[in-house]
């Protein structure tokens, strides 16, 4: 017999929103995955089903196994027991979907957030954007170090000010 997809009251696909609050991105633990805009959707059915779609940062996120894991281990903590995660992969996901409170965290940790919309222009060559702001000074007075940081998502930038090393968030 096929379980009917009859949707329930709101307050509890918000609770389910707030649990996702505690799934961090285990490649930058200081975000959460509604700090990304990874998560979609949220479905809460009248037979205690929940299902969560999400949307990786890119499609071949090594993080995205970890993530769904996260996210069952998080709401079966907390009742849920027929829970089913989701992947979708169009509309791509975007730097526009963090949130500003996830670039603060991003800054805030060392590593500069994107900045510009996704589809911005201004970049000075072909691998490198302009004035990345060092996360440590506030200087522009940086370079690219290398396209590829520790994880393909980040930028190695260097601050010609303060000397430091830093990752950079990349625009997608």
């Amino acid at each position: 017999m096929k379980k009917s997809m009859m949707p329930v009251r709101d307050n509890q696909e918000e609770q389910v929103w707030a649990l996702l609050q505690e799934v961090c991105d285990p490649e930058v633990p200081v975000l959460t995955i509604l700090d990304l805009g990874v998560v979609r959707q949220v479905e809460v059915t009248g037979e205690g089903e929940v299902v969560v779609t999400i949307t990786p940062t890119y499609s071949g996120c090594p993080a995205m196994d970890t993530i769904k894991m996260q996210i069952r281990m998080v709401l079966l903590e907390h009742g849920y027991n027929d829970i089913q995660v989701n992947t979708v992969l169009s509309p791509a996901w975007t730097t526009d979907w963090m949130t500003e409170a996830g670039r603060n965290k991003l800054k805030a940790y060392g590593i500069a957030p994107p900045q510009y919309a996704a589809h911005h222009e201004l970049s000075t060559g072909l691998f490198s954007e302009a004035g990345v702001p060092c996360p440590r000074c506030n200087s522009h007075n940086t370079h690219l170090v290398s396209r590829f940081g520790a994880t393909s998502c980040k930028s190695l930038y260097q601050c010609d000010d303060c000397l430091e090393p830093f990752d950079y968030f990349k625009c997608h």
